[in-house]
C-alpha cells in the first residue's frame, strides 16, 4: 500500500532488543501504565502500576516464561498519561477493575477508566532520545581493525583495464539442475549494423530474452531468487531501476548490482538463479521497505534475502546508515565495509527467527566487491578480524563503481544447514543436520603459474548438499598449468561439473586471452555450465592476491 501511494513507512521499533527498547522508553520520561494483563505472572495487582514499576518483573517473566518484554505477545496492554512531547499529562481520577476471567495460570483483567481530566504541565528543558549505536560492539571491533590495517604498498594503483580479448561465451545459455535454474550471460543482442538503443530498451530486450527462456522450463520471471546486474556506467542504475521494477511484484529476487568495464557496445548483462517451487511454501522473501534501525530498507525493487531449496540468496549490502539511507559522512571504508558486514548478518538473524524450524546458516560464498584497490587490505581485515565469520570461499573484486558510489558492497550465499534425505522406514522426506565443510588447495607450478581453488559443502548422514567453489589462475597461457589440470587430479573431488548449476567468470580483461584452452582442460569433454564473464580491475582471494581470471561455480 506503501509503495503504491508513494509512502515509506517509518518503522524504528521494529526488531529492536525489547529489553533496551523499554529501558529507553523509561529514560526518556515515558509515563505508561498497565491497563490491561492477559499473560503468564501477572495479575489484577499489576493494573495501574508504570512500567518503571513493573520493569523488574517484566524482566524476570521474559527469562522465566520468554514473555515479550513490551508486551508484543498480548501479555499487556498499556495507556501512555505523560511523555515529553505532551503539553498537558492525564490524570486518572476514577477508575474500576474488571476481571474478564480469572485462572491460575493467566488472568485476564482490564482497568475501566470512569473519570479522567488533563493537567498542564511545563514543558522539558532538556530532552534527548537514545540512539541505537550504529554498530553493534562485535561490528564496531571490526571497523577498528579495518581502521588500523595497513594499506597495501605492493599493489599498484587501480588502472583501467584494457582489452586484449574477450572470452568467447554464448550468450543467454540455461541450464536446470534439479530444482534450480540458471541462466547466464543475458545481454543485448549485437548486430551489424550495431542498432542504437535507449538504456530502456536495452534493459527491456535482456528481460525479454531472460522471459523467453525461463518459459523453456515452464517458468517465469517470478521464479527468480537472485539476479545479478553489470552496468557499463552506475549513473545508468536509476534508470535501469525503473525498468528492472515492471518486471517484479511483491517478493523480489535478491540482488546485487555493481558497474564494471563491460566491453562496447554493452551497457547491461545479466545472470539469474531460479528455483522450481512444489507449492508457495518453497520460496521465502524478506522484503523490508520500511525505515528502522535495523539494516537498510530496499533502495530498489528487491528483496534483502530469498530462502529457497535451503539456500539463502543475500542481495548485495553497501554501508549505509538504516535510518537514513545515507552513507556515513566523512567518508570511511573501514565503517561502511564493517555495516555492510553487520546488515548481513542482521538478515540472517531475522531469517533464522522467523523461520518454522531451527537452522545454523552457514556461509557458502562470499564476494566483496570495492572500488579502490587501496582499501583491500582495509576490507580483508573485516574478515579476519571476526572469529563468528568461518572461512568460505571468499573474492574480492575490484570494479568500476557500486550503487550509491559506495566504497563496498557485500554479497553472500548462505546454506542453511539442513538437508533433506529420504527415510528408508516410510518413505518420507525429512530434514536432517549437515555439517559444513570447507577445503582449500594450492598448486605452484616451476613456471611461476599458479592454481588455487577454495570449496564450501555440506555433509550429512553420507550425502552431499549444494556447495560452491573458486577456482583460481594465474599465468592462465602456461602449457605446464593447462596439461596438469588436463592429466592430474587437481581439482577438488567433491566438485562434480554435472551438478554445476552456473559460472560466473570473474576476469582481467588484459589477461583473458587463455581462457579457452584452460575452460578446455577444465571441462574436458563435459558440457560448460551456464557462465557470465565479468571484468574486474583486481581479483583477490583471503591469502593471495592478483588472479587472472576465477571461476565461481555454483553446485547444486
Amino acid at each position: 500500500m506503501c509503495r503504491r501511494l508513494g509512502l515509506t513507512p517509518l518503522c524504528y521499533l521494529w526488531n529492536r532488543d525489547q529489553g533496551e527498547l523499554l529501558q529507553e522508553m523509561i529514560n526518556a520520561g515515558m509515563e505508561a501504565i498497565l491497563i490491561k494483563v492477559a499473560g503468564i505472572g501477572l495479575t489484577t495487582k499489576h493494573l495501574g502500576k508504570t512500567l518503571s514499576e513493573m520493569h523488574p518483573t517484566l524482566l524476570k517473566l521474559n527469562e522465566q516464561y520468554g514473555a515479550h518484554i513490551c508486551g508484543e505477545g498480548g501479555e499487556y496492554e498499556s495507556l501512555t498519561l505523560d511523555c515529553p512531547l505532551f503539553k498537558h499529562r492525564i490524570i486518572l481520577s476514577e477508575v474500576e477493575t474488571v476481571i474478564h476471567s480469572d485462572n491460575s495460570f493467566a488472568t485476564v483483567a482490564f482497568l475501566r477508566i470512569k473519570n479522567a481530566h488533563l493537567e498542564a504541565k511545563q514543558p522539558p528543558q532538556d530532552f534527548e532520545l537514545d540512539i541505537p549505536s550504529l554498530l553493534d560492539d562485535d561490528f564496531a571491533a571490526l571497523r577498528d581493525a579495518a581502521e588500523w590495517s595497513i594499506p597495501p604498498t605492493d599493489i599498484k594503483t587501480k588502472e583501467c583495464e584494457t582489452y586484449s580479448s574477450v572470452p568467447k561465451i554464448t550468450p543467454a545459455v540455461a541450464r536446470q539442475v534439479g530444482s534450480w535454474v540458471s541462466i547466464s550471460n543475458i545481454e543485448r543482442a549485437i548486430q551489424d549494423p550495431i542498432a542504437t538503443l535507449t538504456i530502456e530498451e536495452e534493459v527491456t530486450e535482456c528481460f525479454q530474452l531472460l522471459e523467453a527462456r525461463f518459459n523453456e522450463f515452464g517458468l517465469d520471471v517470478s521464479k527468480c531468487t537472485n539476479i545479478n546486474i553489470f552496468l557499463s556506467d552506475i549513473d545508468l542504475f536509476v534508470r535501469v531501476n525503473a525498468v528492472y521494477a515492471t518486471f517484479f511484484g511483491s517478493s523480489p529476487p535478491a540482488r546485487a548490482c555493481v558497474a564494471v568495464d563491460l566491453p562496447h557496445p554493452i551497457r547491461v548483462r545479466l545472470d539469474c538463479v531460479a528455483f522450481v517451487e512444489k507449492s508457495p511454501q518453497d520460496r521465502h522473501a524478506l522484503h523490508v521497505q520500511g525505515l528502522s534501525y535495523w539494516a537498510p530498507a530496499n533502495i530498489g525493487p528487491y528483496s534483502q534475502a530469498i530462502t529457497a531449496g535451503e539456500r539463502i540468496f543475500v542481495s548485495g549490502q553497501i554501508g549505509l546508515i538504516p535510518a537514513q539511507l545515507t552513507l556515513p559522512s566523512p567518508r570511511s571504508l573501514a565503517i561502511e565495509a564493517a555495516l555492510a558486514t553487520q546488515h548481513v548478518s542482521r538478515v540472517i538473524d531475522v531469517l533464522r527467527s522467523t523461520y518454522s524450524r531451527e537452522w545454523t546458516g552457514d556461509t557458502q560464498l562470499a564476494l566483496n566487491w570495492l572500488t579502490d584497490i587501496n582499501g583491500l587490505n582495509r576490507v580483508k581485515s573485516v574478515i579476519s578480524a571476526s572469529s563468528k565469520i568461518p572461512r568460505s570461499p571468499s573474492l574480492y573484486l575490484v570494479v568500476k563503481d557500486l550503487p550509491k558510489n559506495a566504497l563496498v558492497e557485500k554479497q553472500v550465499l548462505v546454506h542453511t544447514g539442513s538437508c533433506a534425505m529420504l527415510d528408508e522406514e516410510d518413505d518420507a522426506i525429512v530434514m536432517h543436520s549437515c555439517t559444513p565443510v570447507y577445503e582449500q588447495h594450492n598448486t605452484n607450478f616451476s613456471d611461476g603459474s599458479i592454481l588455487y581453488w577454495e570449496i564450501s559443502h555440506c555433509h550429512g548422514s553420507g550425502e552431499e548438499s549444494p556447495g560452491c567453489a573458486i577456482i583460481c589462475l594465474k599465468g592462465g597461457d602456461s602449457p605446464l598449468l593447462s596439461d596438469s589440470i588436463r592429466n592430474v587430479r587437481l581439482l577438488p573431488s567433491h566438485l562434480k561439473f554435472a551438478r554445476s548449476l552456473s559460472i560466473r567468470l570473474f576476469y582481467r580483461p588484459s589477461r583473458v586471452a587463455s581462457y579457452a584452452k584452460i575452460a578446455q582442460s577444465i571441462f574436458g569433454d563435459d558440457e560448460t555450465p551456464p557462465t557470465t564473464p565479468i571484468p574486474c580491475s583486481f581479483i583477490s582471494t583471503n591469502d593471495f592476491d592478483d588472479w587472472d581470471y576465477v571461476l565461481c561455480i555454483l553446485q547444486t
